[in-house]
Formats: C-alpha cells, sequence, structure tokens
C-alpha cells in the first residue's frame, strides 16, 4: 500500500510505477478521492471542535448571566449534534472508497528491476550444474511416481477431486525429508527461527500480505469466514501486524514448514497432470522483517539460502530477475529460482524471492523504532519458497530417475531416509 502524502508529491513517479506493470495512471482519481477524504475529515474535526468550543462558551454565557447568549449556543451545539452523524457517515464512506481504490495498487517496482509485460523479458542472473544426462528417455514424474506404486491420483480424486495427490510409502518418506532437510538447514545455517503457525486466518492476515481483496477467488474460505492460508508467508509476516519493533531486534528471520492451498481460479487447462499445480501442497517459507538500510542486501541473503538447499540436493538450477510485468501484487523485486525437470526438458520455478519493500507493512500497520529517533517508520518485509516440497520431489523423482524405473536417495537425505538407498516398485 502507498503513502498517500506520496502519491500526492510524486504523481509522476506513481504513474510511471503503474506503467511498468502494465496499469493506466491513476495519480489523478487517487488524489481526487483522497481530497475527498481529507476534507470530510476536516469537516468533521471542524463540528466537534465547534461543539467543544461552543460548549465552553455557554458556560461563559451562564457565568456573565447572559441566558439568551447561552440558549442560542445551546441550539448551535444541539444543530451540530444532529449533523455529526451525517458528517461522520461522509466521513467513513469517502475514507473506505478511497482505502478500496489505494488497496487495488500493486507495489511499485524497484529502479534495478528490469521492463518488460511477461515471462520473455526476465533476466536470467546465473546457473548453477550441469544438465544431467540419461542413456534412456527420461520419464516424468508422475510416470515414475506411479510406476513405483507411490502415487496415486485416482486415489486422490475419489476423496477430494482433481489436483490432489495421495503419496505412499517411501514417497510420503521422501516428502517428510525434504521438509525435514530445508528446516534444519534454515534454521541450523542460517539463521532462521522455526514458527509452527495457524493455517487458518482472519481477513486482515490475508490483507496484510495482499492476498485480500483483488485475489479471493485464488482462496479457500470456511464456513466460519477464515481463510486456508495459500503460504505461510501470510501468518509469518502478519506476527509484525500492528506492530511496533525495536530496531536493535531486526532483522527478524522467520521460517515454516506448512501445507499451503490455492484455488488456482485462473489456472484451468495448466498442468492438469502430476503435481506441478496443487490445490494443496508442501512448502517450506522464509520470511525476513527488517529494515530500509537492510533490505537489499537481506534479499540476496534470502536467496543464497533458497539456493543452498538445491546445491545440498546436487540439483540443476537457474536464477532470473522477474520484469516489472510478471511480478506478484506485493512484490518490489523478485528472483525466480527455476530447477532443472529432465522430464520435462525444462526449467520450472521452485521457488520466489522477494522484497515487498515496505508495501505490505503499510496494509499491517507494522513499524519499528529506529535507534536514537524518535518517530517510527514502516519496516521492509521480504518472503521466499525455501523450497517448494512438492517441487523438490519432482526435481529428486526425474533427475535421480534410473532406467529401472527406480530412483537414487540424494546423499544429503540419507540420514532422513532411515538408510534408504533407493527407492524401488512397492511390493
Amino acid at each position: 500500500m502507498f503513502d498517500p502524502k506520496w502519491i500526492r508529491e510524486h504523481p509522476d513517479l506513481f504513474d510511471r510505477a503503474l506503467k511498468r506493470r502494465g496499469l493506466a495512471p491513476a495519480s489523478k482519481r487517487l488524489i481526487a478521492l483522497d481530497e475527498k477524504r481529507r476534507a470530510a475529515i476536516a469537516n468533521a474535526q471542524s463540528l466537534q471542535e465547534r461543539r467543544n468550543a461552543a460548549s465552553k462558551e455557554i458556560g461563559e454565557a451562564k457565568k456573565a448571566k447572559d441566558e439568551a447568549r447561552a440558549q442560542k449556543l445551546m441550539a448551535e451545539i444541539a444543530a451540530i449534534k444532529e449533523g455529526i452523524p451525517k458528517c461522520e457517515e461522509e466521513q467513513g464512506a469517502a475514507e473506505r472508497m478511497f482505502d478500496a481504490a489505494l488497496a487495488e495498487i500493486p507495489n511499485a517496482p524497484f529502479d534495478d528491476v528490469p521492463d518488460g509485460m511477461d515471462a520473455s523479458a526476465n533476466v536470467e542472473r546465473h546457473r548453477v550444474g550441469k544438465t544431467p544426462k540419461f542413456d534412456f528417455k527420461p520419464k516424468l514424474h508422475f510416470e515414475i511416481g506411479e510406476g513405483l506404486g507411490l502415487m496415486d491420483f485416482e486415489a486422490a480424486a475419489k476423496l477430494s477431486g482433481a489436483r490432489f495427490v495421495v503419496l505412499k510409502g517411501a514417497l510420503a518418506r521422501l516428502e517428510r525429508a525434504l521438509s525435514q532437510l530445508f528446516l534444519d538447514v534454515h534454521t541450523v545455517e542460517h539463521g532462521y527461527t522455526e514458527v509452527s503457525p495457524p493455517i487458518l486466518v482472519r481477513d486482515e492476515a490475508m490483507f496484510g500480505t495482499a492476498q485480500l481483496p483483488k485475489f479471493a477467488e485464488d482462496q479457500f474460505r470456511t464456513t466460519t469466514d477464515l481463510w486456508l492460508i495459500p503460504t505461510a508467508e501470510v501468518p509469518l509476516t502478519n506476527l509484525a501486524r500492528d506492530s511496533i519493533i525495536e530496531e536493535a531486534a531486526l532483522p527478524m528471520r522467520l521460517t515454516a514448514c506448512t501445507p499451503c492451498f490455492r484455488a488456482e481460479a485462473g489456472a484451468a487447462g495448466k498442468d492438469t497432470r502430476g503435481m506441478i499445480r496443487q490445490h494443496q501442497f508442501t512448502k517450506v517459507e522464509l520470511v525476513s522483517i527488517t529494515t530500509p538500510e537492510q533490505s537489499a542486501e537481506e534479499h540476496e541473503r534470502m536467496l543464497g539460502s533458497a539456493e543452498a538447499v538445491l546445491k545440498k540436493l546436487d540439483l540443476h538450477y537457474r536464477v532470473v530477475t522477474l520484469c516489472a510485468g510478471d511480478m506478484g501484487f506485493a512484490a518490489g523485486k523478485t528472483y525466480d529460482i527455476e530447477v532443472w525437470l529432465p522430464g520435462e526438458n525444462t526449467f520450472r520455478e521452485i521457488s520466489s524471492c522477494s522484497n515487498c519493500g515496505e508495501f505490505q507493512a503499510r496494509r499491517m500497520h507494522a513499524r519499528y523504532r529506529p535507534k536514537d529517533a524518535k518517530n517510527v517508520r514502516p519496516v521492509h518485509t521480504l518472503n521466499g519458497s525455501g523450497v517448494a516440497v512438492g517441487r523438490a520431489l519432482i526435481a529428486v523423482l526425474e533427475n535421480y530417475q534410473q532406467a529401472d524405473g527406480s530412483v537414487v536417495v540424494p546423499e544429503a537425505l540419507a540420514p532422513y531416509m532411515n538408510g534408504m538407498k533407493r527407492i524401488e516398485k512397492a511390493k
């Protein structure tokens, strides 16, 4: 969310940021709504001030035994009281209209984000590892999983419908092993604090991280008006909501492994087979709450943390900087990590690390108190996958597959797989 004062003072910069996102100018409309809001607030304050002043004048008139003036002032106060509800209603309506319009505006791309409208304009930053070579045609992950008898989409469909899966035996254990490896690396080696957060959250939490109101149709809502989280970014980032944090406590680095839920409303026809795009999936999330001065460096650190787990699995991947038009709604700058999938013969996103600047903090009223300063400032928030467990499982299956249909267990996962070195067909 933007600072209204900044929009008033920098309308050209604001509109230029929207243009980079492929959006029409909005400064004039927002400034007009803001002026209406401010006028309504000023009118309400003026009435309250006049009522307070008139009340004081009544006392003075009575003290001076000027009954006529006292009666006139009392009549004025009565008229003011009668007009206050309407004035407050106008103020509330003006504020809601402005807030709703502002909430629909995405974050401004940072200056070093490349221009462009879609993935074709994303810029590759670097690659790690080499493309694996096979002396047989590599299979897709679901062909491997179903061949092992450990990945069941039909059973999942009976339980829940499309875009769900049942993992069994060694594949269920492999999913758990990946989660444990990622959490251990991030907490022990990278200094993140592990959190076990709620996976049901209120409207305010979803608004704070900008899933609401614009992306409501992509979410799952319960009958009690709570939302199933689409990512642990939501509860972790909202731990700072309505808070003032001392600068000495920053950066706050948090991680969690949770189930995540997405309606995938806009994904009809995309990745309908397999585990690439599911309604329910497991993900290890990284969140940082920091100062504006630290956030750029923290972004690079978070990217390195996410890369580290892929290096431990010896997976080939690349990092790309997303262009302005391809970034998520709340992001100011985003790095995507794309892992190589031999079965698809392409790279696929496995992590997205974003610096949101103060955008989410303003929506959440998350602030910090700088050392030796009186005024508080919005924190900067960052989030990233560290990494998506389901897609990591896919990557392991496709990169470690063998000609006989078995899958070699990566060395880094051995401590979590009870000595299992190879996953073979269930007997």
